[in-house]
């Protein structure tokens, strides 16, 4: 790992969680932890490119369509490839599969940028999450192994105290919230070998009195009625809140600063 590095591209690849949601901005977009590391790396590298090829809900398989060789063409510096995760929360998942296609999509990446960032998703702690939980650490066990075998970086989340805690989710439970984002963007320039400028990003927020029980009762109410039901229901219809979305930022072009 490089000390202090200057790279001049970015590229970043997946679903929701690099398409930056719910890092929402006034105008209604979502910014997120790659658009925040795309504009410290900018200041670094004049003439920096930045391009975001993330939609929600893309299981591993569409990003390797849709996503990976249009990364692999664009040469640039420094790739970041988060997927895998959504496939593992469905309630039929190939795990075989899910494996065979990140490893097609990390050795068509890595010999076609200089460095390879992969990613330990976080995870919070809950009920819904906690079935699936057997298979996304399967997952990140690959992940690991994959780097090794290929010279990416890995930016371990997963294991972040800070970014279990409830506080740094959104309301949907799914979602890292603005703090969430900005963390993970320090965790990924610290792993490029950037100097940090938050040393503590892993510490947990301080404690807070938790919610009362009638305060938890009505926002698991609110958070089953309006996030829970309509996720389930896409899982089961294979329907995906990204359905006919484009890319974020499609094209590997100057990042403005201003």
């Amino acid at each position: 790992m490089e000390t202090n590095p200057s790279h001049t591209s970015l590229v970043a690849l997946g679903d929701s969680f690099t398409e930056g949601m719910s890092d929402l901005l006034p105008d209604g977009t979502y910014r997120g932890w790659a658009d925040l590391l795309a504009a410290r790396m900018a200041t670094r590298a004049p003439g920096f490119r930045y391009a975001n090829l993330a939609v929600r809900g893309k299981l591993i398989g569409q990003i390797v369509q849709e996503q990976v060789h249009v990364a692999a063409a664009m040469q640039a510096d420094v790739v970041t490839l988060v997927g895998g995760l959504n496939d593992t929360l469905r309630p039929k998942c190939d795990m075989g599969r899910v494996r065979a296609l990140l490893e097609e999509a990390v050795e068509l990446l890595a010999p076609a940028c200089k460095q390879l960032v992969l990613m330990r998703s976080p995870g919070r702690q809950g009920p819904v999450l906690q079935r699936f939980r057997p298979r996304m650490e399967e997952l990140f066990t690959y992940i690991d192994d994959l780097a090794a075998r290929h010279g990416a970086l890995v930016v371990d989340l997963y294991g972040a105290p800070s970014l279990a805690d409830p506080r740094l989710w959104d309301v949907d439970r799914l979602h890292l919230t603005s703090e969430g984002h900005r963390r993970v963007a320090e965790a990924v320039w610290q792993t490029l070998g950037y100097e940090p400028e938050d040393p503590e990003w892993r510490t947990p927020l301080p404690a807070s009195l938790p919610p009362g029980w009638a305060s938890r009762r009505a926002a698991d109410a609110r958070f089953a009625r309006q996030h829970l039901l309509p996720w389930i229901g896409r899982r089961l219809t294979g329907r995906s809140s990204g359905d006919g979305l484009p890319p974020k930022r499609p094209d590997l072009r100057p990042y403005d600063l201003r």
